[in-house]
């Protein structure tokens, strides 16, 4: 069983940055693919994100390449979503999400992930 919580949302200025985090339980963190995920008021939840359990492989939806980066210290059971450049239309509540351990790779599909934290609140004004 893992345990996420997320934090470090808030509110910020288009062109601004944040970075949020993920701190997981359990002692099988380094063997969880992880993601981000956001879903904006009305909009599906959608794929922002993912890092593969050793950190060496960052997966990006189109929109925000370049400008999001995902990185895990495993030794903190603990994943990061450093965002720049923010735009108005990334205002979203923002999840991390786990896959079942032993799967390396993350997705970009929520129905592939068994684990979610709460959410954190991002706006961005314009």
């Amino acid at each position: 069983q893992v345990q996420l919580v997320e934090s470090g949302g808030g509110l910020v200025q288009a062109g601004g940055s944040l970075r949020l985090s993920c701190a997981a339980s359990g002692r099988t963190f380094s063997r969880h693919a992880m993601g981000w995920f956001r879903q904006a008021p009305g909009k599906e939840r959608e794929f922002v994100g993912g890092i593969s359990w050793s950190g060496g492989n960052t997966y990006y939806t189109d929109s925000v390449k370049g400008r999001f980066t995902i990185s895990r210290d495993n030794a903190k059971n603990t994943v990061y979503l450093q965002m720049t450049s923010l735009k108005p239309e990334d205002t979203a509540v923002y999840y991390c999400a786990a896959r079942k351990s032993g799967l390396y790779h993350p997705s970009s599909s929520s129905n592939d992930y068994d684990y979610w934290g709460q959410g954190t609140q991002v706006t961005v004004s314009s």
